[in-house]
């Protein structure tokens, strides 16, 4: 892999997985399409896989380092009785929002590998991502709520819609921002919560890595392009929450459509070059 498809593929990484269209989809999907010549699976995309998701959860954290900081006094019990209270209460419901991931992740973890590597099925899902978009729109429960009245079950719930992502092609961050909405949260405070989960989920995906990436021998080169590529990811990212962010607060009404329309449309070409080519 040069250092252009390295950084091709750290832009798409740092812009998909905030987006609600399916990071992994774009990574299975793109290479097939484009005859990129990378093996996805080489003890060599390793490194660059981790740094890159790496990249992505420092720039999460930097957004939103009030909010990681405040959680992080509060659960240690520095500050006043409210922020104490409020702090935990939060932690509690990124936890439990996180545990369905965890445990279906572990548990299926074999069967969704398998689908990793195959174009068609990404492509496909894609499609179904789009369609969830749309649909989640029309599901949506019509009250307002904002990310302060979000309740344990409301965290399982959005948890349990997360576990779509592990399916290449079904958006982590669409899943849960429709997961909010049929819950009665607004696309701003559902888009807030959809980031604050995803940190533990990507950086947990990392650490998962780290033991495998220190059996392998991995060459200077291969580090290089991994570190440069970890840094484009995370300014990536940041921009793209920045923007999302905006986005979501101005726009409160059929928010995820033009995402919904890109991925089908997207989704649809895909399959159609995977065939025709």
């Amino acid at each position: 892999m040069d250092t252009l498809h390295a950084i091709a593929i750290a832009i798409l990484q740092g812009a998909t997985e905030l987006f609600p269209v399916s990071s992994l989809g774009h990574a299975v999907v793109l290479p097939a399409i484009l005859h990129w010549n990378i093996d996805q699976r080489s003890h060599e995309f390793l490194p660059f896989l981790v740094m890159l998701h790496l990249g992505t959860a420092t720039a999460l954290l930097a957004f939103f380092w009030r909010d990681w900081w405040m959680l992080l006094t509060g659960v240690l019990g520095i500050g006043g009785p409210h922020q104490v209270g409020e702090s935990r209460r939060v932690f509690l419901l990124i936890v439990v929002a996180t545990l369905p991931a965890v445990v279906i992740g572990f548990l299926l973890e074999k069967f969704f590998r398998t689908l990793f590597g195959a174009p068609v099925v990404a492509a496909s899902f894609l499609v179904l991502n789009g369609l969830l978009l749309l649909v989640g729109e029309r599901i949506r429960s019509r009250g307002q709520r904002d990310l302060s009245t979000l309740r344990p079950i409301d965290a399982l719930v959005i948890g349990f819609w997360q576990c779509m992502a592990l399916i290449p092609g079904m958006s982590r961050s669409g899943a849960t921002i429709v997961g909010g909405l049929t819950r009665g949260i607004n696309h701003e405070g559902s888009a807030h919560f959809s980031f604050l989960i995803a940190t533990p989920i990507i950086l947990g995906a990392t650490v998962l890595e780290v033991p495998k990436l220190l059996h392998e021998s991995v060459p200077h080169g291969v580090l290089a392009i991994s570190v440069i590529a970890a840094v484009v990811a995370g300014v990536t990212a940041f921009l793209s929450t920045a923007f999302l962010m905006r986005y979501f607060r101005n726009h409160d009404r059929l928010a995820l459509n033009p995402f919904a329309y890109y991925c089908i449309v997207f989704g649809l070409g895909a399959l159609a070059c995977l065939y025709l080519f």
